[in-house]
């Protein structure tokens, strides 16, 4: 039965059916030696109707060294040979020649015949049940002591014998054959699922190498992305106030008079700070200093006491809700969220005091700014999407603050962090800014670092 499992190549198994085949195995490969040597002892002992002399006990003793000899040289030591279907029957056929003559001669040595059932699983399949009938029928020799008397009743109970061995050992034989053919094809799907799973894991590789992939591309159009963001913030500003100051300095060097030239000299001289100032901001954003010094809450404090010092307008930070953990890009973006907001209550306004508070909702963040300026209409707020920049309005005195792509950059940077932007505001009642984000990291997105004018 085992022979033939181990002639079965499998990759693996349910582990109750391994452990089991580990312990049968050896079992059923030394079993028929152990019942040769009891069935010699008890031959020794006990005697037989075959074995009247001492020379007759040898030679039975000496056929079934013989018949060890031949299971170990044929079977035993020659694993391979058990794949020959036809040099396995010539081993059977030898083999029950030897058991015959055994129990013939000593009726005893039945108990090394029935070991002969588990040589049939090595025959080919049309013979087994033919090698099966033939060791029932030295087996019931064996139980009949012998060859039978010439009488009809024990003609008679030595054909009962054989057909009792044949119909129980055919059975047995029939189910354990079964049994093997389920294990196996359960060890073939096994196999199957084992192989399944290795593939599985491969394509796993794969599509995390495609996501990895996906991710270095998506971090490398962020970049292109927020240079070009800045490529429109140093226009907007920069670029805007040089071209200023080369107006009035060629505008200084054409005019005569002295008074006409100072105030030329002057404007180019208020342009330069201006754009010094906007150089600092723009150095700033890219390296958010608060932010090396504490948390979300101390960082914005910071900027509201350095705006205040500078403009002259009190600004308050609130912090409610329980206070929880951060991603760093989500401290980045509310804190580039307030820079923007309070410079653009600074330049347009006219506000006496503002107010910045910090709320946590669970797995939500919201930052709201608000000021008591002029406000403006909310039918002029820019569409959400960057391709439509909205009108300048920063000299009308009541829009909003968009001389730049200040409210579009600030909406890029929330949105791409999966949050979103409010504004409400109306004429003299001033504006309110609210930026909403997950608590949760978000992938990669265009970082809007840099304050926009």
């Amino acid at each position: 039965m085992s022979w033939e499992k181990r002639s079965v190549r499998t990759d693996g198994g349910p582990a109750a059916l391994t452990k089991w085949e580990r312990v049968e195995a050896p079992v059923l490969a030394i079993l028929p030696y152990i019942m040769l040597v009891f069935a010699s002892v008890l031959t020794i002992v006990v005697g037989g109707p075959g074995l009247v002399t001492h020379a007759q006990t040898l030679i039975t003793l000496g056929i079934a060294a013989m018949a060890g000899a031949w299971m170990a040289w044929g079977f035993t030591f020659h694993p391979t040979w058990r794949l020959n279907t036809r040099w396995m029957s010539l081993f059977f056929t030898v083999l029950v020649i030897f058991m015959a003559v055994l129990v013939i001669r000593a009726p005893l040595f039945g108990f090394f015949s029935y070991t002969g059932y588990f040589f049939t699983f090595a025959l080919p399949r049309r013979w087994r049940l033919v090698g099966v009938a033939v060791v029932a029928v030295i087996t019931a020799t064996s139980q009949d002591g012998g060859l039978p008397k010439h009488t009809g009743a024990a003609i008679g109970l030595y054909i009962g014998l054989i057909l009792i061995n044949v119909l129980v050992a055919s059975g047995v034989v029939w189910f354990a054959y079964v049994g093997t053919e389920q294990n196996n094809r359960r060890r073939a799907a096994v196999a199957e699922l084992s192989e399944a799973n290795r593939k599985l894991e491969i394509t796993l590789a794969e599509n995390a190498g495609l996501h990895e992939q996906l991710l270095t591309q998506a971090r490398e159009a962020g970049v292109a992305d927020e240079r070009q963001r800045m490529a429109r913030e140093i226009h907007d500003t920069l670029a805007q106030s040089l071209a200023g100051i080369i107006t009035q300095l060629q505008a200084a060097d054409q005019v005569s008079r002295d008074e006409q030239r100072r105030r030329h000299l002057d404007a180019a001289q208020q342009l330069a700070r201006e754009s010094l100032s906007e150089a600092r901001r723009s150095v700033h954003a890219l390296r958010p200093e608060p932010l090396e010094h504490g948390r979300i809450e101390e960082a914005l404090r910071m900027v509201a006491e350095r705006w205040s010092a500078l403009h002259g307008v009190p600004a308050t930070v609130t912090t409610t809700g329980p206070v929880g953990p951060m991603p760093p890009e989500a401290e980045l973006t509310l804190l580039r969220t307030a820079q923007e907001a309070l410079t653009n209550v600074a330049k347009h306004a006219a506000a006496r005091r503002a107010g910045l508070t910090l709320s946590y909702f669970g797995d939500q963040v919201s930052l709201d700014i608000r000021d008591d300026g002029r406000g403006f209409s909310q039918s002029i707020i820019p569409n959400k999407g960057p391709a439509a920049p909205p009108p300048s309005t920063a000299d009308s005195g009541d829009g909003p603050p968009m001389g730049g792509y200040g409210l579009t950059a600030m909406r890029e940077r929330v949105e791409g962090q999966g949050g979103s932007l409010t504004i409400e505001s109306e004429p003299g009642a001033g504006t309110t800014i609210s930026a909403s984000l997950p608590l949760a990291a978000v992938p990669a997105a265009p970082s809007a670092s840099g304050v926009a004018s």
